[in-house]
């Protein structure tokens, strides 16, 4: 199964949301945007590093700020998507419903992007007067906070200063997603500098849940975030990434914003799928699993290897290593066959790390 044939009660570029009542489900597609548009190509297992990477963030982020995350066990889902558990595995989350703010919540900690460009024209960024002599992918002093307005699908955010969202949302709201957005962002920056992964920014977005400022929607994600390799990085020029920006890169090159957009070669989404799965690694120290060629669900993984998976666990572990074997993405064999007897063996436990 590729996807749900129950029509989603709302879109986003990246997400489908279905209202379920006290709750929503928002289910990450492998859809990919660049420069507020949706691409024709889809980039595989984008959906569920983008889901599983911010579960991950919420759990870290407990004690830090408050999230609307319920449950991403496939257990939790409603009767009328269990037949669509296959496919939801892994992409989707279960969320609290909450009010949110028409703004995201931008945190710079170095000069790249919009930022960069209007720094060389006017040393500035969203209105914020920065120091003399910083470069392309410059460490700010310290991170600043510079949100944006929510655009509608087609339609550019704009960036917004400090002021500006006062006038939209209030002083002390204002204040609160201030101070939120840079106490997360630092949090996130200090775990993944641990990893080698430099935040150069990100952007969050919150809403409001019983009078409570909570973070909601993805969070420190390869769609919401610049990932830099620390080990590599060096300023004065474009850094490599673990991100999309190698996806704007390429449009960059050859498309020049006119016409429709260019599909994708072949070449550029797999790397940009594996740009992905490096985050989620790098950022969890978990081994993302991936189902061997030929092999695109769940279903399809338990058919080829339940007749060798017989018996008890230990015995049924050996055997579906040995039936994946054959071809599979080198280090995944024993990580698919830990969790295929897991899911077998204790009662269909959900796995946080797994695309099946």
């Amino acid at each position: 199964m590729t996807g749900i044939d129950i029509k989603p009660d709302a879109q986003g570029k990246v997400r489908d949301l279905y209202d379920l009542g006290d709750k929503l489900l928002l289910v990450a597609t492998d859809r990919i945007s660049a420069f507020d548009y949706i691409l024709e190509d889809e980039i595989p297992h984008k959906g569920a590093v983008l889901t599983q990477l911010s579960c991950f963030w919420f759990e870290l982020l407990d004690g830090v700020v408050e999230n609307h995350l319920i449950s991403s066990d496939v257990a939790d889902l409603p009767e009328q998507f269990q037949p669509y558990a296959d496919y939801l595995r892994g992409r989707f989350m279960l969320v609290k419903k909450a009010d949110m703010f028409p703004a995201e919540c931008i945190v710079r900690g170095y000069l790249a992007g919009s930022g960069l460009k209007e720094y060389q024209k006017q040393g500035t960024v969203c209105g914020i007067q920065l120091p003399e002599g910083l470069v392309n992918s410059s460490k700010l002093p310290e991170p600043i906070f510079t949100p944006s307005t929510k655009a509608e699908i087609g339609d550019h955010d704009e960036n917004i200063s400090y002021e500006r969202l006062v006038e939209i949302i209030g002083e002390d709201d204002a204040s609160q997603l201030r101070d939120l957005a840079l106490k997360v962002y630092t949090t996130a920056r200090d775990h993944a500098a641990e990893r080698g992964v430099i935040i150069a920014d990100t952007k969050f977005e919150f809403g409001r849940l019983n009078g409570q400022i909570i973070l909601a929607d993805e969070v420190l994600t390869p769609d919401s975030s610049r990932f830099w390799p620390g080990d590599e990085y060096a300023e004065g020029k474009d850094q490599p990434s673990f991100d999309k920006q190698f996806v704007r890169d390429w449009l960059n090159a050859n498309w020049d914003r006119q016409g429709n957009l260019p599909r994708l070669p072949q070449d550029i989404i797999d790397r940009t799928s594996e740009k992905y799965i490096q985050a989620y690694e790098k950022i969890t120290g978990r081994t993302f699993v991936r189902l061997p060629n030929g092999i695109r669900n769940f279903s399809t993984l338990r058919a080829s290897v339940a007749p060798r998976s017989r018996g008890d666990a230990d015995s049924s572990r050996t055997e579906v290593r040995n039936a994946l074997a054959i071809p599979t993405i080198s280090g995944t064999t024993e990580a698919l066959a830990d969790f295929f007897v897991s899911y077998e063996f204790e009662l269909r436990a959900p796995c946080p790390s797994a695309t099946l």
